[in-house]
């Protein structure tokens, strides 16, 4: 009984970890009122992108840097689009979700000539934590597990210091939920925006480069499978918090370890369909509000005129 806790403890923090990245990312972008739902499609190209450098160069972190560069520069695009023309943030974020299930799979066909998914590539290892992986349970637990899981978990403290107690947090909140009054009195609402948005590109792409090169070394052609609108849902669920992201994300990780562990941990009395759709389901309730509802931003998702 004891392993099969720890087993799906374990895996659900393995699971989280794309989620937390992602989630992050979104609390970042939606705390300074640009909807970026376009999370998805950033996670799948930054999946791509590691996966590729990592093939061509042999070295899986060039590509957890090169998923982060693309990151950004899809969510600059992003960005251009949402702030500088005033484009529907929405809308926005929905092409570039198609645009990336289109783009990943013409270029995994182009580059191996193989259209479902890509050959094993170098990964990165396992890292255990010295001391802490001797500690009983705890040990088997938390300090066996690659480093993007130790990253995830330090960004989450890292976001809740930035965004709560440093000028350029205030800053990001403040054009989120009054851009004119943040205008007023100084702040660069274009540019706070854009820093928060591209931000959050950054995270999404190592959401994804965790996917590829972190947990399997392989890219499969739309392998997110909706982690980013799971990470959105997560993020919504967590009161557009850090810490709440993460209590979240760990919620739906914990689901998704249910259904692969399910067998293992003697859970058959339930259709494995039904644990299959237990994080989508929850993903439901949690944006429709049943699980807790949260207050957006003042000014989410509005265009903003500032004054030259």
């Amino acid at each position: 009984m004891l392993n099969n806790i720890i087993a799906v403890l374990n895996t659900t923090l393995r699971l989280a970890t794309p989620l937390i990245f992602a989630a992050l990312g979104g609390v970042f972008t939606e705390r300074s009122g640009v909807f970026n739902i376009a999370l998805e499609g950033i996670m799948l190209i930054g999946a791509f992108t590691a996966m590729a450098f990592s093939y061509l160069f042999g070295n899986p972190w060039i590509g957890v840097l090169a998923a982060m560069g693309a990151g950004m520069l899809i969510a600059a695009i992003h960005a251009v689009i949402s702030i500088e023309f005033k484009a529907n943030q929405v809308v926005s974020g929905t092409a570039i979700n198609i645009l990336a299930v289109g783009l990943t799979g013409f270029l995994l066909g182009t580059m191996f000539e193989h259209a479902g998914q890509s050959p094993s590539v170098n990964k990165v290892a396992v890292l255990p934590i010295p001391g802490i992986k001797e500690i009983p349970v705890l040990g088997d637990i938390i300090a066996n597990h690659i480093p993007f899981v130790y990253l995830a978990l330090l960004l989450v403290a890292v976001s809740y210091w930035v965004l709560w107690k440093t000028p350029f947090g205030l800053r990001i909140r403040a054009v989120g939920e009054h851009p004119a009054a943040a205008d007023s009195v100084g702040i660069n609402v274009k540019k706070t925006r854009y820093i928060a948005v591209i931000l959050s590109g950054l995270l999404a792409g190592l959401g994804g480069a965790s996917l590829s090169v972190g947990l399997l070394g392989i890219f499969v052609k739309e392998m997110t499978a909706g982690r980013g609108f799971i990470a959105l849902a997560a993020m919504i669920f967590g009161k557009y918090t850090p810490q709440g992201a993460l209590l979240a994300a760990l919620l739906f990780g914990f689901a998704d370890s249910l259904q692969m562990l399910a067998q293992t941990i003697g859970i058959d009395f339930i259709p494995r369909q039904f644990l299959i759709m237990f994080p989508y389901v929850l993903t439901i309730l949690a944006l429709a509000g049943v699980i807790g509802s949260a207050t957006p931003p003042a000014a989410g998702g509005e265009p903003y005129d500032q004054e030259e």
